[in-house]
């Protein structure tokens, strides 16, 4: 059973809406004996890191989601801020994450030749993609859907499968064994965000 965390932080309806045309049984669940069942798992996530982090420790999920995911090895996908609290730190806010990813979340920092460039960075993009059961169904340079300030910098360069250029290069989908993440919101993605979705719920 596919599981979608709730913490009072997500896109929840657009997510079950996008597992409704893979006819792929999905349920949004806070309950911990029902996140115990889960075969895999979604961590959405909107706004700001602190405010998500902390929501995401009073719901008193994180001790289950830990020992299914690092444990267990369910397998997890991460949305946007959803991805980033995989993260050791994030500077939003000056908070720590889960730490499931050796990376940090720092803000986009242009130089004078791309200050021009707005923050957040808001609208479709295209993804170079590395080999991953998550991109099977997904040709590489497809467009998703992104609205973002800040982004992760992997220590572990393995860890980034996809890559996307604004100002310059940053992870845009990164894995480590079964734990994955995508910068943007494949359920804003259209046919690209449910090719991903469909890697996923088959890898």
């Amino acid at each position: 059973m596919l599981v979608i965390v709730d913490y009072g932080v997500g896109n929840l309806n657009s997510i079950i809406n996008l597992c409704n045309r893979l006819d792929v049984q999905a349920t949004v669940a806070r309950d911990l004996s029902d996140i115990e069942k889960a075969t895999k798992l979604i961590l959405p996530g909107v706004g700001h890191f602190a405010r998500a982090m902390d929501n995401l420790k009073q719901s008193g999920v994180i001790p289950i989601l830990t020992r299914k995911v690092k444990e267990e090895k369910t397998p997890l996908l991460g949305f946007c801020v959803g991805m980033q609290l995989l993260a050791k730190h994030s500077e939003e806010g000056d908070v720590d994450g889960l730490g499931w990813i050796d990376a940090q979340v720092v803000k986009f920092r242009f130089d004078k030749q791309t200050l021009k460039l707005k923050i957040p960075h808001v609208g479709f993009n295209t993804i170079a993609t590395k080999e991953s059961p998550i991109f099977k169904h997904v040709p590489d340079k497809s467009r998703f859907y992104f609205t973002h300030s800040y982004h992760l910098v992997c220590r572990d360069v393995r860890n980034v499968i996809g890559t996307t250029e604004y100002g310059y290069s940053f992870p845009s989908v990164i894995q480590d064994e079964k734990i994955y993440g995508t910068q943007f919101h494949p359920e804003k993605s259209h046919q690209a965000g449910i090719n991903l979705i469909r890697g996923f719920v088959e890898g």
